[in-house]
Order: structure tokens, then sequence, then C-alpha cells
């Protein structure tokens, strides 16, 4: 080949690899300013890197990429269309629908977001965060048969695992089967005591009127946060379950204002106030 063949051929390559590049380079800067929570940067270098090479198979996780920082940014309507065009390109690709999933979740439309882990489930079935999800979902819509299918299937993959745990206790709260829930929490606060799952258990005592055991949970609870509405509401339920009648009206009334919306404060007790 002549020197000069050589030089026509690395001029021509030569744009198409500075393109590369600057491409991978504003991919780079993409994946940084995400770290940083930098999402208008982010969104306007994955913006820019696509429209360096619109065919580019990677573009694929980019849209699904830019439809979570523009979802953080507000912009919903974007951010579901970012993803509904990778959904579009890529229609079985797991990444893609579970982004999409927990965006339509964070939206509020379950039905939506329901579809995806379904599909994500029938395209693969080892995954535990899709199936809690479906599980948990399945929940809501009172479908407890699907929900139990569901923790089944978490118990195969990951027996002792949080959201195998997690899943079980809330179907067997779901279904006030309160004995068999909590050694569930149980194995959950052992491993990472939280609020949310000390006003569960102590749910399951109160139910169980383990009255004792319930108080024990409630405290510990608000040792944790004693700015917990949820906790006080329970205490509110406790102490009327003790004929502590003013005690739980102070406690409906401190419910109240750390947010408890008024008309559950005044299922526990009506005259609360």
């Amino acid at each position: 080949m002549s020197s000069r063949s050589i030089t026509f051929i690395i001029l021509l390559l030569t744009p198409i690899l500075l393109a590369a590049q600057s491409y991978f380079d504003l991919v780079d800067k993409a994946d940084k300013a995400i770290a940083d929570g930098d999402w208008s940067g982010a969104e306007t270098n994955l913006v820019e890197a696509m429209s360096l090479r619109p065919e580019d198979p990677s573009n694929i996780l980019l849209l699904s990429n830019l439809g979570i920082v523009r979802y953080n940014l507000g912009k919903d309507s974007l951010a579901l269309a970012s993803l509904d065009e990778a959904h579009r390109r890529a229609p079985k690709s797991v990444t893609v629908l579970l982004n999409r999933a927990e965006i339509l979740t964070a939206m509020g439309r379950d039905d939506d977001a329901y579809r995806d882990y379904t599909t994500v489930i029938g395209l693969d079935s080892t995954l535990t965060e899709p199936r809690y999800m479906h599980a948990i979902m399945s929940l809501r819509r009172g479908d407890f048969a699907t929900s139990l299918a569901d923790c089944q299937a978490l118990e195969q993959m990951s027996p002792s695992g949080e959201e195998t745990n997690t899943a079980f206790g809330s179907y067997y709260s779901a279904t006030e089967q309160w004995d068999k829930a909590l050694p569930y929490y149980t194995s959950l606060l052992e491993k990472q005591p939280t609020t949310h799952i000390y006003g569960a258990r102590a749910v399951c005592y109160l139910m169980l009127q383990r009255l004792n055991e319930a108080s024990a949970d409630i405290n510990s609870g608000l040792a944790l946060d004693p700015n917990d509405g949820e906790l006080y509401m329970y205490r509110a339920y406790l102490n009327k379950m003790r004929f502590e009648i003013d005690a739980a009206r102070a406690d409906l009334r401190k419910a109240i204002e750390l947010g408890i919306d008024r008309r559950r404060a005044m299922e526990v007790l009506p005259a609360a106030d």
C-alpha cells in the first residue's frame, strides 16, 4: 500500500476516531455527574453523547440512565419518554424495565409499574428485587395468592434475605396471620433495627394482645426516632387497650402534630381532641 493511500485512510478515519473519543468522554462525564448528584450536568452530557452517535447500541443504556436523571430533575414526562424509547429499542432489557418500573412506582402509577415487574419476572425469574416489588404490589391489589407465590419464590432464592423477610412479614400481616409474621420481623430487627419494623412487629403484638411486648417495641422504635408519628399512634392504641385514655389522647395529639392524618387518629379514639 502506498504512503498516499495510508495517508488517505488516516484522514478518513480521524473524524470517526475523534467522535468516538468524544462520545466516551461525554459518557464518562455523565457517569461522574450522576455519582456527584449533578443531574443537570448528567443530562447535558448524555444528550450530547447520543447526538454524536445516534445509532450506537450503547445509547439504550444511556437512554435508560437519562430517564432516571430526568426524573431527578422533576421532568417526569421526559423521563418516561426516554425510558419508553429505550424499551422500544430493547424490549427485553431487564435494566430498562426495572428503571421504568421504579419511576412509574415513584409517580404513583402502580398498575403500569406492576406490568413492568411482571414482564421482568418473565424474562428473568432469578432476580430478587422485581420479585419483591411484585409481592408487595400484589398485596396492595388484594391478590394474596400471587403475593404468597412471590414470597415462596424469594425464599427459594434467598432464604434469609431482607427482601424475603420483609415480603413474608408484609404478607402475613396483610392476611392477619399475626403470629406467623412475628419471626420475619424479628429476623429483620436482629440484622438492622428500624422504626418501621419495630412498628410492624408492635402491631402484631397488639393484635395478639401481647401488650408488654408491643410496648417494648414501640419504646425501642421511639428511641431510634422520637418523631415517628406512626409509633405514637400505635402507643395511643396500646394505651386505649390498657384503659389509659388520657395518655392515649396525648399520644394521638402528638401523632397528629407529627403528620398523621387526623381521620386515622380519630379511628383509634374518636374523642382524641
